[in-house]
């Protein structure tokens, strides 16, 4: 792209580098199921020490499982989620990672 300068007639080159989106790893999401073993108290609890969620945050969390069945608690990359989903599963609730969908 050519700048001008001070003086009339003058340009200065100026080379731009452009960064291409080359990493089309697809994200994922961490879901958790509703069962009729786990209590609100435990899934609450899981959510903030497991995923770092707000009490606030994992509260309606918690809501929106129980009312839907499932919620995708926490979004990002399959070896981010990974650890979470087997910590959670190590307590007893039903979580899997679920890819996406690009609609």
């Amino acid at each position: 792209m050519a700048t001008q300068l001070n003086k009339p007639g003058a340009f200065e080159e100026q080379a731009f580098d452009t960064d291409i989106l080359t990493d089309t790893e697809a994200p994922y999401s961490l879901v958790v199921w509703n069962d009729e073993v786990n209590s609100f108290e435990w899934v609450i609890q899981t959510l903030v020490e497991i995923c770092h969620h707000s009490t606030e945050q994992a509260e309606q969390c918690a809501m929106i499982i129980h009312t839907q069945g499932k919620y995708a608690v926490k979004q990002g990359s399959y070896d981010e989620l990974k650890p979470l989903c087997d910590a959670i599963t190590d307590r007893g609730i039903g979580a899997t990672i679920e890819v996406l969908s690009n609609s």
